[in-house]
């Protein structure tokens, strides 16, 4: 009797302060989930109506890209407060529980990864401060984006919109503009040059191919040639006719004169000698305010420019997740998903920022729209890439970034192994194969040794078909040996 008398007074204490505590704290929350909704529509509206506009000030065009990374991580807090792990009436389904189980604590590198405690709450409240500072700050600016022209637009819905515009990179296409709308002195001979450095598939061609079809600056330049390293093998640049590069026949215009525009896409290094005999060519032989962009994944390139060098960087994780979850889930609304939602935040925090997994898994998870499958395919991408993680210590897609050879299992045919050999993209004339890595690596095709597999077919200049060169083996089942046992060194 003496004992149960403090237990029983701890355990009333202990519901008596969890009470206060709810009592206290969920009304704060849902009021700062409310407040976070409302700000996120209103900046998503100034987002819409600057996208559609011709936006010339590059102070505004800063302001706005804070607010769309303002934009980004509030919708990222929000989403992982809504979809955290939670045990409700489908806790008895096993593709829930083992959800629940794959489920990380939370570390330092992922701040709103499905926070459960009073660090959700802070998330929210910093995100909902972050972004309504951000409006504040805009409020003038947004009486200054009536002034500038408006852009002829369908109007599309999100997921549309995404899947065939380049995003995320509105500020970086309009800095590329600027430099090459920019009229140098007349007494000026200098050959200005752009470089645009990033790591590899960040978006570097996407991005030159988008401001190329801009309508101002093809209503600058006559011509525009697209060049590749084997492209300037000789001295001539400008006598070269048949060499294979691509041009792009601008509208004709007596106001633009005869400039030309030359990008060279880089996979690897341009050694110094070599641009500077390709440099004084074109300097030669090019029309007065013509322009050189250079793109590369290497630093070398950036003392070749005239002008500060353009740098990529990733998506950050909330922007990449505004981008997957507007794919995978379309028109339907996650909210009415929210244990799918929950497993896609999972998935796309796996993708590591990759712009074609994003495609390939969202299509395939649109085909397959069910948990069973998508925790499924959880499942085995954790263990696609903790398998690499654990024996070589690297990402797999940070491999394939780097066009190096992967070893992926198939889902459907677990004894056979997929080897992604080498990655290569074609032009959009070019014919493509029939089989889709989606077959591959989760469906049962039946395919053996090397051959070709359509990876995804961009929307958005330059239309590039990307393809993989696989390989499919038999997975090699390594046991113990059985021991026999030996008497005088005969084996019974």
């Amino acid at each position: 009797m003496e004992s149960f008398l403090p237990a029983a007074l701890g355990e009333l204490m202990a519901q008596h302060i969890n009470f206060i505590i709810n009592k206290c704290f969920k009304p704060h929350t849902m009021v700062m989930e409310e407040s976070l909704q409302r700000a996120l529509l209103r900046a998503q509206v100034i987002d819409e109506e600057a996208m559609g506009r011709h936006i010339t000030n590059q102070a505004m065009i800063q302001q706005l890209g804070m607010l769309r990374d303002a934009m980004h991580r509030g919708y990222y807090a929000l989403d992982a407060f809504r979809y955290q792990p939670h045990c409700g009436e489908d806790c008895n389904d096993p593709a829930i529980r083992g959800m629940l189980s794959l489920s990380k604590v939370p570390s330092p590198k992922e701040p709103y990864f499905f926070s459960q405690t009073a660090q959700s709450r802070v998330q929210l409240q910093d995100a909902l401060d972050g972004l309504s500072s951000m409006i504040v700050d805009l409020n003038e600016s947004v009486m200054f984006l009536m002034s500038y022209p408006r852009l002829y637009r369908q109007p599309y819905s999100m997921h549309i919109l995404l899947a065939n515009c380049m995003f995320g990179r509105h500020m970086e296409a309009e800095l590329v503009v600027k430099f090459l709308l920019h009229t140098p002195p007349h007494c000026s001979r200098e050959l200005e040059v752009m470089p645009i450095v990033g790591p590899p598939r960040v978006g570097k061609s996407t991005l030159v191919a988008h401001v190329c079809k801009d309508g101002r600056v093809c209503d600058y330049f006559s011509e525009i040639l697209w060049l590749c390293e084997s492209d300037f093998t000789s001295d001539e640049l400008a006598g070269r006719q048949g060499c294979g590069m691509k041009r792009q026949n601008c509208m004709p215009n007596l106001n633009r004169g005869k400039r030309l525009l030359v990008v060279i896409e880089l996979c690897g290094n341009l050694y110094e000698d070599a641009w500077n005999r390709l440099y004084l060519v074109s300097k030669r032989s090019f029309p007065s305010g013509s322009k050189i962009i250079v793109t590369s994944h290497s630093d070398t390139i950036v003392k070749f420019g005239t002008t500060p060098a353009l740098t990529l960087k990733p998506l950050s994780h909330e922007a990449y997740w505004y981008f997957f979850k507007a794919l995978t889930f379309e028109s339907m609304d996650p909210k009415m998903h929210p244990t799918l939602a929950q497993l896609a935040m999972e998935i796309a925090r796996m993708l590591h920022g990759s712009f074609h997994g994003a495609h390939i898994t969202s299509y395939l998870l649109r085909e397959k729209f069910n948990i069973h499958f998508w925790f499924k395919f959880l499942c085995f991408l954790r263990g696609f890439i903790q398998k690499h993680v654990s024996e070589i210590g690297v990402n797999p897609f940070d491999l394939l970034n780097q066009n190096r050879p992967v070893q992926h299992g198939r889902m459907a045919t677990p004894s056979e192994d997929l080897i992604v050999c080498h990655q290569y993209h074609r032009s959009s004339q070019e014919e493509v194969p029939e089989i889709r890595i989606q077959d591959v690596l989760y469906g049962s095709t039946k395919r053996h040794g090397k051959f070709e597999v359509l990876v995804w077919r961009s929307q958005i200049p330059p239309y590039y078909s990307y393809v993989n060169v696989c390989e499919i083996r038999e997975r090699k089942i390594t046991g113990a040996k059985r021991k026999h046992p030996m008497k005088d060194r005969t084996t019974f």
